[in-house]
C-alpha cells in the first residue's frame, strides 16, 4: 500500500499511470478523490475526470426552472473546483440527475467503453457497488464502469473509493445523514491499495476546491465550522474490488 502524506511521496503515484475517474455528480470527485487528483497533476500524470450528471436534482422540491439554474451553477462550480485541483480533462455524460438507475446500463456503459478505448488509462477510480453513500446514482455508475471495462479493449486496474475503520468524525456523518441511503465498504488500512492523508498545502487545496462548490458545501461548513470540515475530508482511501467468492 502506498501511504502518501501531503505531496511529499507523490513519486509513488507513478505506479497509477494515466488515471480515469468516473463519478455521478459534481463534488463526488472532490470529496472522494480531490487530494488524489491534485497529487497526480503535481506528479505530471494524466488525469481524466468523468461526471455523469450536472447535479440538478439536489433539491427534490425545485421547479424545472430552478433545476436548470442549479445545473448551470453546479457546472460552473465544478469547473472552478477542477481548475483548483489542476484537472484539465473533463467529460460530462449529461444524464438526468437522480435517474441513472433507470437508464439502460448497456447504453450508458457503451459511452464509457469508448472513453476507455480513447484514453487507455492504467487506473480507473470510481465508486464501489455500495456507491459509498448508497445513492442509487452512485451505484449505477459503479455498475456502468464494470460493464464498460468488460467491453473495452483497455485493461486498467480498478480502484474503488472506500471508508477506513478509523472514522474521522462519526458524529458529523450521523448528524447530517451522510449514510442515510447506505454505508460504504469499510477496509482495514492494510487492505487498501492507496491511502492519502492530506495535510498542509495538499489539504488546503482540496478544501479550496470543495469551497468553490458553494451550493453543496456552504451550509455544512457554516454548521460545523471550517476546522471540523477540514478534518472530516483529510483522508482518502481506495481499494481493489472485493473478490467474489
Amino acid at each position: 500500500m502506498a501511504d502518501l502524506t501531503g505531496l511529499e511521496l507523490s513519486g509513488d503515484l507513478a505506479l497509477l499511470g494515466t488515471v480515469l475517474t468516473v463519478w455521478a455528480h459534481p463534488d463526488d470527485e472532490t470529496y472522494l478523490a480531490g487530494g488524489l487528483l491534485a497529487a497526480l497533476g503535481e506528479a505530471g500524470q494524466r488525469v481524466v475526470c468523468v461526471t455523469a450528471t450536472r447535479g440538478e436534482a439536489a433539491d427534490p422540491d425545485a421547479t424545472p426552472g430552478e433545476r436548470a439554474a442549479l445545473a448551470r451553477t453546479r457546472t460552473r462550480e465544478l469547473e472552478e473546483a477542477l481548475a483548483v485541483l489542476g484537472v484539465a480533462e473533463h467529460h460530462w455524460l449529461d444524464h438526468a440527475d437522480g435517474g441513472l438507475s433507470d437508464l439502460d446500463p448497456g447504453i450508458a456503459a457503451a459511452r464509457l467503453a469508448r472513453l476507455l478505448d480513447d484514453v487507455r488509462p492504467d487506473t480507473v477510480v470510481t465508486f464501489g457497488p455500495d456507491g459509498f453513500t448508497g445513492h442509487p446514482d452512485h451505484r449505477a455508475v459503479s455498475g456502468w464502469v464494470d460493464l464498460a471495462l468488460r467491453r473495452s479493449t483497455a485493461a486498467p486496474r480498478l480502484l474503488h473509493a472506500v471508508a477506513r475503520e478509523e472514522v474521522a468524525d462519526p458524529g458529523l456523518d450521523q448528524d447530517f445523514g451522510v449514510f442515510e441511503l447506505g454505508r460504504p465498504r469499510v477496509c482495514a488500512d492494510a487492505d487498501l491499495a492507496l491511502l492519502l492523508r492530506l495535510d498542509g498545502a495538499s489539504l488546503d487545496r482540496k478544501v479550496e476546491a470543495l469551497l468553490r462548490q458553494v451550493s453543496q458545501t456552504a451550509g455544512l461548513v457554516d454548521a460545523v465550522g471550517l476546522a471540523r470540515f477540514r478534518t472530516w475530508v483529510a483522508a482518502e482511501a481506495f481499494a481493489p474490488p472485493r473478490q467474489r467468492t
